[in-house]
């Protein structure tokens, strides 16, 4: 195994809920840390919209292993950021038998 070129620094963030102050909640992001990573970017294809046709590219984002249920192990459902982009996490798994680094399967994202 070729060991990868961690150079890219992200932050990982994960989803919050902040009371709105009329009974029910907004959804925000909040900081959990930030990683190096190596980012990969897949084959692109079109995929049929409603009216427009979009363009999907998924990524394959490496970073240093982390055991399960560490606040710094990312997962499903949380995000990176780098800049103005931000990378949503689909999946996560070891991407070695050690564990040594984890690879992160996301795609780019609009910011919110």
């Amino acid at each position: 195994m070729i060991a990868p070129h961690l150079t890219r620094r992200l932050v990982l963030e994960g989803r919050v809920n902040l009371a709105d102050g009329a009974g029910g909640f907004t959804q925000s992001w909040a900081v959990l840390g930030t990683v190096w990573a190596e980012v990969l970017a897949g084959t692109g294809r079109d995929v049929p919209g409603e009216e427009i046709t979009l363009s999907s590219i998924p990524y394959r984002i490496t970073v240093r292993g982390a055991p399960q249920g560490a606040p710094s192990r990312p997962k499903a459902e949380q995000r990176f950021r780098d800049g103005a982009r931000v990378f949503g996490i689909i999946a996560v798994t070891e991407r070695d038998a050690a564990g040594q680094y984890l690879t992160c399967f996301a795609r780019e994202e609009e910011p919110a």
